[in-house]
């Protein structure tokens, strides 16, 4: 990614989007190259503008931001995207979370955590706002305490040593780069793993590898 951040903001509200594009133009490293006023209207700024980073209203007309989220991901469009909302509920928290994004974001977190939350995604990690967090451990926590026996990977399938570290390093938040100069290897070779670990576990994007991976016991 360069050192500016390209950003595509979608909000039914004007003055809603109004706001946050003030808000990320005062950073200098910042830039809205795109506006949406429902989900359609996303989807289509987002294909044409390729941003690095899409910041979703959760609430819009022609499909919600969780469908738009659902829908970049199954086209394999490899933008960040923070999911906004007014709603600190579980439920949307995890549709959220299961639909690719990579981001939750409340419309009235102070301008140092918008501005913490949006360089963190840009970036390759993950940002949960608030309580959210404690929201996903409890998950979590209640996911992992069923008795049944957790299906062995090994039976269909062989990681290797090496994907293994990439696995790793990919959900601690590194890019391809990253993972390139931690291992001493190639951009090229570090995108070729990449890409046949997921193949592998024949999943689509990163948060379909983090759900595996903790299903398998992998890392």
């Amino acid at each position: 990614m360069s050192d500016i951040i390209r950003v595509v903001l979608a909000d039914d509200h004007f003055f809603v989007r109004d706001g946050i594009k003030s808000l990320l133009e005062s950073e200098k490293n910042i830039v809205v190259v795109g506006e949406a006023t429902d989900g359609l209207e996303a989807l289509e700024v987002v294909t044409t503008t390729n941003p690095d980073l899409l910041i979703v209203d959760i609430r819009m007309p022609h499909h919600t931001g969780i469908e738009v989220v659902e829908k970049l991901r199954n086209l394999n469009n490899p933008v960040k995207i923070i999911v906004l909302s007014m709603h600190e509920s579980e439920e949307y928290v995890l549709k959220s979370i299961k639909a690719g994004a990579d981001g939750y974001l409340l419309k009235g977190s102070s301008k140092e955590e918008f501005l913490k939350a949006l360089h963190s995604v840009a970036n390759g990690g993950k940002y949960f706002t608030g309580d959210i967090s404690s929201i996903l451990i409890n998950q979590l926590t209640n996911s992992t305490t069923s008795l049944e026996p957790k299906p062995s990977i090994a039976e269909d399938l062989t990681i290797t040593k090496r994907e293994k570290e990439i696995l790793t390093l990919l959900l601690s938040g590194k890019g391809n780069k990253e993972i390139a100069e931690a291992l001493e290897i190639s951009k090229r070779t570090a995108e070729v793993h990449r890409f046949n670990l997921m193949k592998k576990l024949k999943v689509k994007n990163l948060m379909e590898l983090s759900n595996k991976a903790t299903e398998y016991s992998l890392i």
